[in-house]
């Protein structure tokens, strides 16, 4: 495990003590992993899941009152699950519900690392999707003269690019930057900017339609070059296409 990165908290639910110890002495020889609690039935850990922050269970599916599939399917947010049964006939109703792996009992510990190495991989990549997210900003600045204007890219409704300099088109207003069109391509997120001529950058959300070789925002009508059009067709237009 990389310097300063936690371990994922683990629950173990299980009726049988000796699965319980054999988890918990696998987890154990694991630095990524951390045991929180073990309960002994799904009524148990759902009071456990209330109280403490858990991100990955592992849980017995046959247990008495309540199964281990009825109590995942009862979770609105159940943490990352790997799934441990001395039963196979449950595998399918497992991954219906999206858990991370199926441990067989008796499994080796081999078979244990890689399970948990899956459940870390997936649990990495999803604090590095959010962190991403949480980071994503929304505005840039701009010069005019001696002044640098905050603005929010998404106000943007298209750009239209002059020789080495570029015109910004919010509404009812149009700020002129000295700024290659590439540059700033790479600066905006490709998720809501699409180029479709190679003097114009649209904002997609601002698009009112699409009509042979033009597209129309706001009433101004924008030229698509051939180059451009199939792939605005694909990936922006059908789609969102609701009639054929």
């Amino acid at each position: 495990m990389n310097a300063g990165m936690t371990p994922l908290k683990c629950l173990i639910v299980d009726d049988e003590l000796i699965a319980t110890k054999i988890i918990a002495n696998y987890a154990g020889k694991l630095d990524f992993l951390q045991v929180e609690a073990v309960c002994s039935s799904s009524v148990e850990a759902a009071g456990m899941l209330q109280n403490k922050e858990i991100d990955l269970m592992f849980l017995d599916i046959n247990m008495p009152r309540l199964s281990g599939i009825e109590f995942l399917e009862s979770l609105d947010k159940a943490p990352l699950t790997i799934l441990t049964t001395a039963y196979s006939e449950y595998a399918l109703e497992g991954f219906r519900l999206h858990v991370v792996d199926y441990l067989l009992k008796p499994f080796s510990f081999q078979r244990f690392f890689q399970a948990v190495q899956k459940a870390n991989d997936l649990f990495r990549s999803r604090l590095l999707l959010q962190k991403n997210e949480e980071e994503k900003t929304t505005d840039i600045y701009i010069r005019q003269g001696d002044a640098f204007l905050r603005i929010h890219w998404d106000e943007i409704l298209f750009v239209e690019a002059m020789q080495n300099y570029l015109k910004l088109h919010l509404g009812g207003k149009v700020f002129v930057i000295r700024q290659t069109m590439a540059s700033l391509e790479e600066m905006l997120p490709k998720d809501v900017f699409f180029r479709i001529h190679k003097s114009f950058l649209v904002n997609i959300a601002r698009i009112d339609a699409v009509s042979g070789g033009r597209l129309f925002i706001s009433g101004i009508e924008l030229p698509i070059s051939k180059l451009r059009k199939e792939e605005l067709m694909n990936t922006v237009v059908f789609k969102k296409l609701v009639s054929k």
